[in-house]
């Protein structure tokens, strides 16, 4: 948690394409430290709108400077009431971490550096997290009394363990990224993040994205009501990746030359 104020008119997001706009690269910059600020958190919003209206084939989410983020400026809670503070909240998991997870096709969130409270809370919603061996990530919301409120408690539970996201929300300690992948909340800890988090995103961008979308759907289901619900699901989500050019072409692929060959168009 710190203190700060962006100045009016600031850039605090880009987002590029690569691949052919196949890849969306979502950056955050709001130097020195990326502080979540309002003018922040409505700059990610709306990309976030833009790329759920036209959906690339992978996205990545990373940030400039040395830090990923030192967390939420705390004048976007100084003299909340309870109804503010509720909606505040509520407007954050509608427009941010709700689409955010929603996207029809896989995400990556890039940590190189010090990843604090809104930013990783944001990481969670991410499929998937990779880390610098140098990153610290911390819920740290207890410095001002609040607990973590963009979904983090729960979904570090479900990475986690109820016990260890307990232990790192309530002792709002810092967790390096070797810890936290051998945790099961990273994925994997490389020394040069942002290049293998790009090398993982084309990848993915140049793979079967319907096929990805119905993963999440499943795993979707999974979160929401346990195995037997995901199971439920299955049949009509999975089944309608027969009707896609993408299964199509890549059983054909695979029938006349081999697994590894086929193309995927399908967004």
């Amino acid at each position: 948690m710190s203190d700060s104020s962006t100045p009016a008119g600031t850039q605090l997001t880009r987002v590029e394409t690569d691949k052919g706009a196949e890849l969306a690269v979502l950056t955050i910059d709001n130097p020195p430290l990326n502080l979540f600020d309002k003018a922040l958190m409505e700059s990610i919003a709306a990309d976030i709108a833009d790329l759920a209206a036209a959906p690339p084939r992978a996205v990545l989410l990373r940030a400039a400077g040395k830090v990923v983020s030192g967390g939420v400026d705390v004048h976007v809670f100084d003299g909340l009431s309870v109804e503010q503070g509720a909606e505040l909240w509520r407007d954050l998991f509608e427009r941010i971490i709700h689409p955010l997870e929603s996207l029809p096709c896989p995400v990556v969130f890039a940590a190189h550096g010090l990843t604090l409270t809104a930013a990783f809370e944001i990481a969670l919603a991410c499929d998937i997290i990779l880390a610098a061996p140098k990153a610290r990530f911390g819920l740290v919301e207890t410095v001002v009394g609040l607990t973590p409120s963009m979904g983090g408690p729960q979904r570090l539970a479900e990475r986690a363990g109820s016990g260890r996201a307990r232990e790192l929300v309530m002792t709002g300690d810092l967790y390096d990224a070797t810890t936290l992948a051998d945790w099961g909340v990273v994925n994997a800890v490389h020394d040069d993040v942002d290049t293998a988090a790009r090398a993982l995103a084309a990848r993915l961008a140049d793979g079967p994205t319907k096929a990805h979308a119905a993963t999440k759907a499943i795993v979707a289901a999974w979160r929401s009501g346990g195995v037997a619900h995901a199971d439920s699901v299955v049949p009509e989500v999975s089944g309608e990746l027969f009707a896609t050019a993408d299964l199509q072409g890549a059983v054909r692929s695979f029938l006349e030359v081999g697994p590894g060959k086929a193309s995927y168009t399908g967004r």
